[in-house]
């Protein structure tokens, strides 16, 4: 059972220790859960202690994964790499490994080159989990819905038994919202992108993305007509306004729940799934 409060705490502390650039406490002797989210947008690394509490988190803006697919090996190699010698040098230990995620239906060649990044950033891949049952081991969600916004797509997934049984994913996500904003802004969407992330214009800026947003859930409404699941939950760092699950519950007539720092949800998920 989901209980959200709890979820907050853990989304919370996360959330505190990455803009803090420090560590919590931990038992140096005991093993640490590593999580490494390669995203459409950036690149997250989550480490937990052995009961899932943060001890340590970090991110760098990064394209080199587009619609799921590694598009700048190189880079994320590179990024990778940075934020394990980063942490490590914070907490005094040695990371050797990793867990990671794929978007659902992920398979051949795209679904090893994730793997393929950690492991030539020097870890060892414990496991590859698919975004929406990663969400899922966060929230608890043994039967409900994940809406995963991401950078450039919009994916409904059903949960059963913690696992994604049936998924749809649509390019709509918060690439489009930064379009939208340059073109009305006349600007650059790398500027654009920098708009969408200032929480002082947020109440401006969701007027004008509102469309995007209202088709993401009309998505959602039509793929979940024929699976009338219950809870529903909205996560990933496209969702972060604070209006957008209101849309959601509006367009669905069904209450859609958004935890806090929704970015960071799949990742600390993963890290939870790399000892499951």
């Amino acid at each position: 059972m989901v209980d959200l409060k709890d979820v907050n705490k853990t989304l919370k502390a996360f959330n505190d220790i990455v803009n803090t650039k420090k560590h919590n406490p931990f038992d140096k002797k005991g093993s640490l859960k590593v999580g490494v989210d390669l995203g459409t947008s950036s690149i997250v690394l989550a480490i937990l202690d052995e009961e899932n509490n943060p001890v340590y988190g970090s991110f760098e803006f990064a394209e080199v994964v587009r619609d799921g697919l590694v598009v700048n090996y190189i880079e994320a190699v590179q990024i990778v790499t940075r934020l394990v010698q980063e942490a490590e040098e914070v907490l005094g230990v040695e990371l050797t490994e990793a867990a990671t995620a794929v978007p659902p239906g992920t398979l051949g060649n795209d679904y090893k080159v994730v793997s393929n990044v950690l492991e030539s950033a020097g870890l060892t891949v414990t496991t590859v989990v698919d975004e929406p049952s990663a969400a899922a081991c966060l929230l608890n969600l043994d039967k409900g819905a994940v809406i995963d916004v991401g950078g450039g797509t919009t994916g409904i997934s059903i949960i059963e038994n913690f696992k994604a049984v049936e998924t749809m994913d649509e390019p709509t996500g918060g690439t489009h919202m930064s379009l939208v904003l340059a073109g009305y802004h006349k600007v650059s969407v790398k500027e654009a992108e920098l708009i969408k992330r200032d929480r002082e214009q947020e109440k401006t800026t969701f007027m004008i993305i509102k469309p995007v947003v209202d088709k993401m859930a009309d998505i959602t409404k039509q793929f979940l007509s024929e699976y009338p699941v219950e809870p529903l939950f909205v996560v990933g760092g496209a969702s972060y306004f604070d209006e957008f699950a209101a849309v959601f519950s509006k367009y669905l007539g069904k209450d859609v729940k958004r935890p806090d720092y929704p970015q960071f949800v799949t990742p600390i998920g993963i890290a939870i799934a790399s000892k499951q």
